[in-house]
């Protein structure tokens, strides 16, 4: 089975990224979403597939806000933050086999004000029952109950087994931080980053310190997609799927029981992807890789195969991922410094990248792409863009 080329992203669209929204997270999803349809051209009404995150909205409350009166494709994701780059496959599957003509992906969530109790703030939740039951039944009773001391386990594994350095995931941080310096949308952007700042930062969970750690924001982005036919009358340059494909991690949940600790979803997904594409992963011009953490982006580099088990760390040293550099990582900013929309922002900015629109942070003669997602635990996903 192959979808390559069948389908193409042809419409973008965000809200303000900030830290305390006046909205609920499915208000801004559909002012997201009003704005990926008009950059597509299209009407609300043109819109008959849904496929979403498990985020605080539904395809009934899309297809009743838009008008939408002939439904035909509606999906959701279970994949946690790798639900977004996972959606493009889903989609672009029912785009290959006629399912539907113009399908939209929205997220949004207020990953600042309300996934924590606040004065006057109506608390949401996402819904992740596998993942919780694992959390309340084998992680909290130990006293682990934050994301960042359960991922912890695989940075130390990764560090002892291979002898990976701070500097290395400082590397990843500095050079996100350093491309938000110019997106006016980054939340850090005015807020430099250097060695020093990061070595000397305050620990969360050894051996992650404050800056290796992803932002909490609130807000909302949003694609379309079409076929491959329809794209070339769109008013902007398509931006076509070449391959993609999922995987999961065994047991998808349990980190402790796993055979390798280390062998993510990612592993099982690249390949495939890239068997789809036609390429190797060294062809890509660019990498927008999810950064809920630092050393996540690492293995991920791995599991792609740019480099061996363990060399991920060499693989980010000297400039080879930040702008002009080999391989350009999180032009946009990331997770780590733009805004943490659970990697759509991540399809967004290659979109970008690939219409030739990124403005000061442009790669040069990017052609080709790629976008990944890690959810709960390590499950994996990615999509390999071109123009």
């Amino acid at each position: 089975m192959s979808f390559k080329d069948r389908a193409a992203i042809i419409g973008v669209g965000e809200t303000d990224y900030v830290r305390g929204a006046d909205r609920s997270s499915a208000e801004l999803m559909l002012e997201a979403s009003r704005a990926a349809i008009a950059d597509a051209g299209l009407r609300s009404s043109e819109i008959d597939g849904l496929v979403l995150p498990p985020v605080n909205i539904s395809a009934e409350e899309i297809a009743a806000n838009f008008g939408i009166e002939d439904l035909r494709y509606a999906a959701t994701v279970q994949m946690g933050g790798a639900s977004p780059t996972s959606t493009l496959q889903s989609a672009a599957t029912a785009l290959s086999h006629g399912i539907a003509q113009n399908i939209l992906i929205p997220l949004g969530w207020l990953g600042y004000s309300a996934m924590r109790p606040k004065p006057g703030v109506r608390r949401e939740s996402i819904n992740v029952p596998a993942m919780r039951r694992a959390m309340v039944s084998y992680y909290v009773p130990y006293g682990a109950v934050a994301p960042a001391q359960m991922y912890s386990w695989i940075a130390t594994r990764h560090m002892k087994t291979y002898g990976t350095r701070y500097e290395d995931m400082a590397a990843v941080a500095i050079a996100c931080r350093k491309n938000a310096q110019k997106n006016d949308r980054a939340l850090m952007k005015g807020r430099p980053l250097s060695l020093d700042q990061y070595m000397n930062a305050r620990w969360i969970s050894e051996p992650l310190r404050l800056y290796d750690c992803c932002l909490e924001t609130d807000g909302a982005c949003a694609v379309v997609l079409t076929s491959a036919e329809r794209a070339r009358d769109c008013p902007h340059r398509p931006v076509y799927i070449m391959g993609g494909a999922e995987g999961h991690p065994y047991p998808a949940d349990d980190i402790a029981g796993r055979p390798d600790m280390l062998r993510v979803g990612l592993s099982y997904a690249a390949p495939k992807a890239f068997q789809m594409a036609g390429i190797e992963p060294a062809d890509v011009d660019f990498l927008q890789i999810y950064d809920c953490f630092t050393y996540v982006v690492l293995l991920q580099i791995e599991a792609l195969g740019l480099c061996k088990a363990g060399e991920g760390g060499a693989f980010v040293r000297d400039g080879r991922i930040e702008l002009g550099g080999e391989f350009p990582l999180n032009t946009h900013g990331g997770l780590l410094s733009e805004a943490h929309l659970w990697g759509l922002n991540h399809v967004i900015e290659a979109t970008r990248q690939l219409r030739g629109d990124a403005g000061e942070r442009q790669v040069r003669d990017a052609e080709i792409g790629v976008v990944t997602g890690w959810g709960d635990f390590g499950d994996g996903s990615l999509v390999i863009l071109r123009r």
